[in-house]
């Protein structure tokens, strides 16, 4: 039974996780049972996981016999109760479809257990045989998913309103955007119930949220273990790096052992206090970072650089903390020598300068990447890409930040994993020294060519990336640093949403970085609260006596806008930076704010991945445009089904950060060998794919996941010779006789050659040509084409009827000349005046009494005449042709012919060869007695090849009821036969191919007298 399109299976709530037995289950029901498409919801990592080995499984199947009887529900049972109170939408709908229905054709429901990693009730073959139809397995895995979905209810209830109900205190230490985006994130937990920020500021002092209040007056240490102590906080949370360096985790373990604390130890923040130790330990770790050298003299920091060559750009560093600015970037020998005096000599950063890093200059990408720590491992967060410069276009003096984006389009999934990585072994390696990691490792990332490298470490979260990564995050942020402080990070799934992109926009008082003004009114407040997706956080900001909002720093707000996208993000965030304002008291507007945040990310380059199997010669002038900037474009991926294709060396020839992969065929399905090569594509981020040279048919599951971005070029003016492939190809051109040739760029689908036409490149076949000289001749039109075909799909242009190879000046064109062949059929009833797709016809007029007549219809074609036509270019006759195969029709039933409709349809219309064809239709209209009174002309690229056409053919006649054909026909008549005038249309296959087998041309002389 072949019903797989029926069946699916709804993957519900496994965030990033994808267990090894879930995979095992999709990717056997998709591929033994039938299982037609999967869906994950809120289970983002259960896509990308299902690709790679061993499961090369895509979500949406190619079809295929099914086993299936049902479709399948599969539930990620929450690994906390926060989760299941936070989306009780997902176990009430798996619960109602458990109690539903009871029948074998009703949905199976599965509850996967994360913290027993198990299928609660069964295994995965309980589960298939579920999905087969066998009751007794679909009501145990029932009862069992009833039973955990229980348990979960019970501990909610407690929760709730138990007598174990959490109401945890948690304390913020800080006062900026940072503070104040962590306070909210905090405070939308069911087990808080409140959010001290210590000393906080003006935003948090006035938050929507009842549970955000401020406490304390500054925050020393002292201040915060004080606090602590009073209200029994049960963690405190530390934003700025100040006080983990001045020790403040270590002193709370002390005075206050019972208090969870998110941050480092004073000698864990070494990472971030001194550069000259985290240089040090990533070089012993093996983790890349810039080449360096540390120096505590200033003669010999100079004398260094007097030693480099004067192209060897250099970054000199103050090693200690300098608020940021202890960073400087010369771009001459001498700039260097003068940030080393102004560093070590002048003390322009005090003592954070008295150790001076001068290290190697890394070009690319810049990311910040946020890592979740436990002491243990590590959970890389998406990560953000800041904008430092005060001014537009990256001018103007440094900033502490002035607008950030998450997720980074730069920081593709494979990225992700070697960042990730980076951290983990940064985690792993501090616990070995004695000096575990806990809280946030914020890890600056340079993406060089040669891949990514740490620049630098902080011990905390950045600011302003904080502003847009924590919007995104899905999970409970105090369970997740309650479980980071007790050392059980993996117990809880760090989730974050699908999706969704967040930008802000940082508003700071004119003048700054320099000198500013503060005191400013801030309006417009009220405002952003009624622009949904929009949430202004506070740093240099407080409340006046009056509860008026001023202005009391430099960088001020942040105003962070969520969207689907980076695009509809940033217009969010613009839009409630429009409705601000900073008045002093002469009513002057003192707010500055950068206008092009994300800009460049908006404007990035198309990521391209190829797929071959040869030489690859056409990726050549890709390459070549990319590389000049004739293309806003890079290549990015590689990847053939032939470990020797030499366009694999063209993709290593790119750089070491291109993938450049064979994935071997070999005991593969079609599906699963395009899994695993999606697999590399997807996680080097291409977005647009070619085919170039590949030798292989791709599954409708890789057309159906790629549909819309992946082309292919063709060496024929399709849709001739489709199928074939390479010298076969171009003799089939030289066999069909055809005059010219070309090459076409074409959507991938699952017909092979069949998706729509791009564009296509022409060449003229000369009588002395072979199938080796009209490739030489086709070849290097296929680079060119596949370089305007990107540039197309980037600009995405809208497609005209002349893109797609239809000319409507050459259909009006034909119009004009056809009409006064039209006109010559003219008749009692009606007008013959082409020019629509129909007309009209007065009965009466033709002398017919409404009532006593029969219309009588019929249509046809020629058959394969056209052919023969085609290849004898000669138009003239097979329109009287078409005429005569329906009015006789019409005739043999005692019908007189009225009027008649054509339809002719081509690849590319050639206007007088449409109009011959129309000629000899008109004339057999003539003959017959009828009118021509419409038709449709039609040209299709994508259904006809240059040089053909078809021909069909609708007439209309009448006959009086009373005469109707055949009367009077009985046994015993005599049956009389004409002699043909001619071969009847219908014969003309045989005609074809007898000449074929004789070795005749439609030119030899005729075989008989």
């Amino acid at each position: 039974m072949s019903v797989s399109n029926m069946f699916n299976i709804n993957v519900l709530g496994f965030g990033g996780r994808a267990p090894a037995q879930v995979l095992d289950l999709l990717a056997k029901a998709s591929k033994e049972y039938g299982i037609n498409q999967i869906i994950p919801n809120r289970s983002q990592a259960i896509q990308p996981a299902l690709l790679q080995p061993p499961y090369r499984t895509f979500l949406k199947g190619s079809g295929g016999d099914c086993k299936a009887t049902s479709s399948l529900m599969l539930y990620c049972l929450p690994s906390t109760v926060t989760e299941y109170l936070g989306f009780p939408s997902e176990a009430e709908l798996v619960r109602s479809k458990i109690l539903s229905d009871g029948s074998t054709s009703a949905t199976v429901v599965v509850v996967y257990d994360t913290a027993a990693d198990r299928i609660v009730g069964g295994s995965v073959d309980d589960v298939l045989a579920a999905v087969a139809g066998n009751g007794d397995a679909r009501a145990t895995l029932a009862a069992a998913s009833l039973t955990a979905l229980s348990n979960l209810d019970a501990q909610a209830i407690q929760q709730a309103v138990g007598p174990s109900k959490r109401k945890d205190v948690v304390i913020v230490v800080g006062s900026g955007g940072r503070e104040h985006a962590l306070a909210v994130a905090l405070a939308k937990s069911p087990l808080v119930s409140e959010v001290l920020c210590c000393p906080g500021n003006g935003g948090t002092a006035a938050e929507e949220n009842p549970k955000i209040k401020n406490k304390g007056a500054n925050q020393d240490n002292a201040t915060v273990i004080a606090l602590a102590k009073e209200v029994g906080a049960r963690m405190v949370v530390v934003g700025p790096e100040a006080p983990l360096v001045a020790g403040l985790v270590d002193q709370m373990k002390v005075e206050c052992p019972d208090v969870l604390c998110f941050g480092p130890s004073k000698a864990a923040a070494e990472l971030e206090a001194s550069k000259a130790f985290s240089k040090d330990f990533l070089h012993e770790c093996g983790i890349p970072t810039a080449k360096y050298r540390t120096f505590t003299d200033a003669a010999e920091a100079i004398k260094y650089v007097e030693s480099l060559d004067e192209n060897d750009r250099q970054v000199v560093k103050a090693s200690g903390l300098a608020a940021g600015k202890g960073v400087l970037l010369p771009t001459s020998k001498q700039e260097t020598i003068e940030a080393v005096k102004e560093i070590m000599s002048d003390k322009a950063f005090g003592d954070a300068g008295d150790v001076c890093v001068i290290e190697s200059f890394l070009t690319g990408p810049e990311a910040s990447c946020f890592a979740l720590c436990d002491g243990k491992t590590a959970v890389l967060m998406p990560a953000a890409q800041d904008h430092k410069r005060a001014l537009d276009n990256d001018q103007g003096l440094n900033t502490g930040g002035m607008g950030a984006y998450a997720p980074a389009p730069c920081v593709t999934p494979d990225l992700q994993k070697q960042i990730e990585a980076m951290c983990k072994k940064t985690v792993e390696k501090m616990a070995e020294r004695g000096t575990p990691y806990v809280g946030l490792l914020y890890a600056g990332m340079m993406l060089t060519p040669d891949g990514p490298y740490v620049l630098e470490f902080n011990c905390r979260f950045g600011d302003p990336e904080t502003q847009v990564v924590l919007p995104l995050l899905e999970t409970d942020l105090y369970e997740v640093m309650t479980a980071c402080c007790t050392g059980k990070l993996d117990s809880v799934d760090v989730r974050f949403k699908e999706g969704v992109s967040a930008a802000t926009v940082v508003c700071a008082a004119k003048g700054y970085p320099e000198k500013y003004p503060k005191g400013m009114e801030i309006k417009g407040l009220d405002e952003t609260k009624a622009i949904e997706g929009v949430k202004v956080y506070h740093a240099g900001t407080k409340l006046d006596d009056n509860l008026v909002t001023r202005c009391t720093g430099g960088r001020v707000l942040a105003v962070t806008g969520l969207g689907s996208d980076l695009k509809s993000a940033l217009k969010t965030a613009y839009k409630g930076v429009n409705a601000l304002s900073f008045v002093d008291a002469d009513g002057n507007s003192l707010m500055h704010s950068r206008t092009d945040i994300g800009k460049k990310a908006l404007e990035k380059k198309l990521r391209i991945g190829v797929l071959g199997s040869t030489r690859g010669t056409a990726l050549l002038p890709v390459m070549e445009a990319c590389a000049s900037g004739a293309l806003d474009a890079e290549i990015v991926a590689v990847v053939s089904n032939k470990a020797d294709a030499p366009i694999l060396e063209k993709g290593k020839s790119l750089g070491p950060t291109i993938v450049s992969k064979f994935v071997s065929a070999k005991g593969l399905s079609r599906s699963e060998h395009d899994a695993e090569c999606t697999a590399a594509l997807v996680g080097a981020g291409v977005d647009y794919v070619l085919c170039v040279g590949y030798m292989r048919i791709l599954s409708p599951s890789f057309c159906k996941f790629w549909a819309g971005r992946c082309i292919n070029v063709h060496p024929s003016l399709l849709p001739k010779h489709a199928g074939g492939m390479d010298l076969e190809v171009h003799q089939a051109v030289l066999d069909a006789k055809e005059g010219e040739t070309g090459c076409t760029i074409h959507e991938v689908t699952d017909q092979v050659d069949g998706g729509p036409i791009v564009l296509q490149k022409k060449v003229a076949v000369s009588k002395d040509d072979t199938a080796e000289s009209l490739k030489a001749k086709v070849q290097p039109l296929e680079g060119a084409a596949f370089v305007e075909a990107i540039q197309s799909y980037i600009k995405g242009k809208v497609i005209s009827y002349a893109d797609a190879g239809v000319s409507i000046d050459a259909g009006n064109d034909l119009v004009e000349m056809i009409k006064p062949f039209c006109k010559a059929t003219r008749r009692a009833g009606c007008d013959a005046d082409l020019g629509g797709f129909g007309g009209l016809f007065d009965l009466a007029a033709a002398g017919y009494d409404a009532k006593e007549t029969v219309l009588i219809g019929a249509t046809d074609g020629v058959g394969t005449k056209l052919r023969i036509a085609q290849t004898t270019k000669n138009h003239s006759t097979v329109g009287i042709d078409l005429v005569a195969m329906c009015v006789n029709d019409l005739i043999v039933a005692g019908g007189e012919p009225l009027f008649f409709l054509d339809y002719f349809a081509t690849g590319h219309l050639e206007v007088e060869e449409a109009a011959e064809v129309v000629k000899g239709i008109a004339e057999g209209c003539r003959q017959a007695g009828c009118g021509l009174i419409g038709g449709e002309t039609a040209e299709m690229p994508s259904m006809y090849a240059p040089g053909d056409y078809d021909l069909a053919g609708f007439s209309v006649g009448a006959v009086p009821k009373d005469r109707i054909l055949p009367q009077g026909i009985g046994a015993g008549d005599v049956l009389l036969g004409l002699t043909s005038s001619g071969i009847h249309s219908n014969g003309f296959s045989l005609v074809r191919k007898l000449i074929e087998k004789e070795g005749l041309s439609y030119g030899s002389p005729c075989p008989w007298d």
